[in-house]
């Protein structure tokens, strides 16, 4: 954006606040702020006078603390952050990086914890159900060699035959009639 006299106001503005702040006194005024050297890329370096006193400047290492104590403030004036509004000299007082609650580690334990967990009652249950249908099988098997009785006559199948009813041929049962009796 555009640096003018309203900009440089705004800013001389925040640093007499932020000396006010930090020195407790309300002598820091907008015109003890000199800007010098301003570029157009808004490049300048400032000096803070004290009228109060028969000293010209305050000094560098007072200035820094109160900068450094009101820099979150200054930021938010011109709508800038630590990265785009640089003090030489001054370090960045960036906000320290975030922690999760519960490391990762464990996050990842636990995931690979689980899957092995739920892995391992796949295999149970499958083995659980796989030994139950073959007992099933062998039994409907079973059941069905009691009940049919298969005997081989030249090699040939032949159904069981109840002995003590008997049986009758159903080719000849019809034709009793016919045939002469002897």
């Amino acid at each position: 954006y555009a640096w003018d006299a309203s900009e440089e106001y705004l800013f001389k503005a925040m640093v007499a606040f932020a000396m006010r702040r930090y020195s407790s006194k309300s002598t820091t005024q907008i015109s003890n702020v000199l800007l010098c050297n301003v570029t157009d890329r808004v490049s300048f370096w400032f000096v803070v006078t004290d009228s109060s006193k028969n000293v010209t400047t305050v000094p560098g290492s007072e200035v820094e603390a109160a900068i450094r104590m009101s820099r979150s403030r200054i930021n938010n004036a011109f709508l800038l952050s630590d990265k785009t509004l640089q003090f030489l000299k001054i370090t960045s007082t960036l906000s320290p990086p975030v922690e999760p609650s519960t490391p990762v580690w464990l996050i990842v334990f636990g995931v690979v914890l689980c899957l092995i967990v739920a892995g391992i009652v796949f295999l149970v249950i499958s083995g659980i159900q796989k030994h139950k249908k073959k007992n099933k099988e062998s039994t409907e098997t079973e059941n069905l060699e009691e009940k049919v009785e298969v005997t081989l006559e030249n090699g040939i199948p032949c159904e069981a035959l109840d002995l003590k009813a008997g049986s009758i041929n159903g080719v000849f049962a019809a034709d009793d009639d016919r045939f002469t009796s002897l």
